[in-house]
């Protein structure tokens, strides 16, 4: 499970209660210096972040220029705006979501005990809240979700989890639930181990989900992978990290391992194009036939079974000193290749196709990496920002080597690039802006503390919720970032 760790930044590169608590607070001035570079002028491109990590690989880069230059990054004002519960996770952006009949930019987010909220985008206000019926026991509880909402291609629907262990679809329309069927469908027989940390995916017609469990490491329980039918809300297929022979949901006592949480940022990667899953495993037994442990798995994505993967060969040290190496998911590259972090303070370029390490270097400070890439592919090219908590440094991958390029000594949570910028939450209070070339910071400007929050930017705006689910609060706040 997490530590409290100061954090650094890896950038590997080539190149509800409804309408409750929504004033806000006056503008604050920007803080940053103009940069003396050419003005580049960037049309605004409409378009939506339907999911933490932008597309279903996580890979946190969106290339559709947002309205927002190096130039004018230093000049975005923040509106801060209460909200009925912290969202310890991103939020999601649809640019022309109908609501109450109406077209409009929103955002949608899910607080730690299991309100989802779509919010008006320019101004935060509370447009519909849902709020599940276990909220009211589980509110102040230790029992929290991290995960972030994701929506369907069509933008009808948002799906959002519940500490409870389910998961809900939700219409855009007006946030009521849907109840045909299996929904709202239960992706865990024991909920009060068995903790929704990592974000909902969704690939085609699949909702991916993944469980993990609470700090304390508090058995018994086991990290699995669920899909479900997002039409029909079907339960697809379960991969288990653990009696990983066993299909289906299993209740965790029956099985004799416990643990293996698959709890990263980025959840379960897909690789949509070779139809698999990639995903990081946390401590437990590992035996490489039944129990999976510490180790990155590569399943396929239609029947979840195991076609691949990469064990450590100091798997057992790594469970022993509670050093997990899925505290990060796998970072997918060009070349079949993956850069896998974790506790231990190094990185792995590990070689998919044959099951290996080729490479390993060292996090920043060699300090745990918590956070998920943000990775930038172009070609055979590729950049990829990750996290730990006391710098931050660029990686060039060239001839299937990592080569350093820049660094410096700030940390953050889960890297966003977007129009150009690499943006980067520090959760001591700041949100920055990089060039994720040169590593040259164009923006630093005011914000909340936090914990696991991360941006999401488009359409001239940033949206940073703010706060830490190990607070147990059921208020937060949420940063809206504009040039106007």
């Amino acid at each position: 499970m997490p530590l409290l760790v100061k954090r650094s930044i890896l950038i590997l590169s080539v190149l509800g209660l409804a309408a409750c608590g929504t004033a806000a607070s006056g503008d604050q001035t920007p803080a940053g210096k103009p940069l003396a570079e050419p003005a580049v002028k960037v049309a605004r491109a409409r378009h939506d972040w339907p999911m933490f990590g932008f597309t279903p690989d996580k890979r946190n880069d969106s290339r559709a220029s947002t309205g927002i230059t190096a130039r004018s990054a230093h000049r975005l004002h923040r509106r801060r705006v209460s909200l009925p519960g912290t969202v310890d996770s991103s939020p999601i952006y649809l640019h022309a979501a109908r609501v109450h009949g109406r077209r409009r930019p929103i955002v949608v987010v899910t607080t730690t005990y299991g309100r989802t909220l779509a919010l008006s985008a320019p101004t935060g206000r509370v447009l519909w809240s849902f709020t599940p019926r276990s909220y009211s026991s589980l509110k102040g509880s230790y029992r929290i979700t991290t995960t972030s909402p994701v929506a369907d291609a069509s933008g009808t629907f948002v799906y959002a989890a519940s500490p409870d262990g389910l998961i809900h679809k939700l219409r855009v329309s007006n946030g009521s639930q849907v109840t045909r069927g299996p929904w709202p469908v239960s992706v865990t027989r024991l909920p009060a181990r068995e903790k929704l940390a990592a974000p909902l995916g969704l690939v085609g017609n699949r909702l991916v989900v993944a469980t993990g469990g609470y700090i304390g490491d508090q058995p018994p329980y086991q990290g699995h992978v669920v899909t479900v039918d997002s039409r029909s809300g079907r339960r697809l297929h379960v991969w288990n990290s653990l009696c990983a022979e066993r299909r289906y949901v299993l209740r965790p006592s029956t099985c004799p391992a416990s643990d293996s949480a698959i709890w990263a940022r980025a959840g379960v990667v897909a690789d949509v194009s070779r139809g698999r899953l990639l995903l990081a495993t946390g401590n437990a037994p590992y035996d490489g036939r039944r129990n999976f442990a510490d180790s990155v798995v590569v399943l396929s994505l239609r029947t979840l079974r195991r076609v691949g993967g990469w064990t450590p060969p100091n798997q057992k040290a790594l469970a022993d000193s509670d050093a997990d190496l899925g505290s990060t998911a796998p970072a997918l590259l060009p070349g079949n290749l993956a850069a896998q972090g974790g506790k231990a303070g190094k990185i792995d370029l590990v070689d998919l196709r044959r099951g290996r390490s080729i490479q390993t270097v060292s996090t920043p400070a060699g300090q745990p990496m918590f956070t998920a890439p943000a990775v930038l592919v172009r070609g055979k090219r590729a950049t990829i920002i990750e996290t730990t908590f006391g710098g931050t440094e660029a990686w060039a991958l060239r001839g299937r080597r990592l080569h350093k390029l820049w660094s410096n000594g700030t940390g953050g949570t889960s890297p966003v690039v977007a129009g150009g910028l690499a943006w980067i939450f520090d959760p001591s209070g700041a949100l920055n802006a990089y060039l994720p070339g040169t590593g040259r910071r164009v923006a630093h400007l005011p914000a909340g503390s936090g914990h696991w929050n991360t941006p999401v930017v488009a359409d001239g705006r940033v949206w940073l919720p703010e706060g830490s689910a190990n607070d147990h609060a059921t208020s937060g706040s949420l940063s809206i970032y504009s040039l106007r």
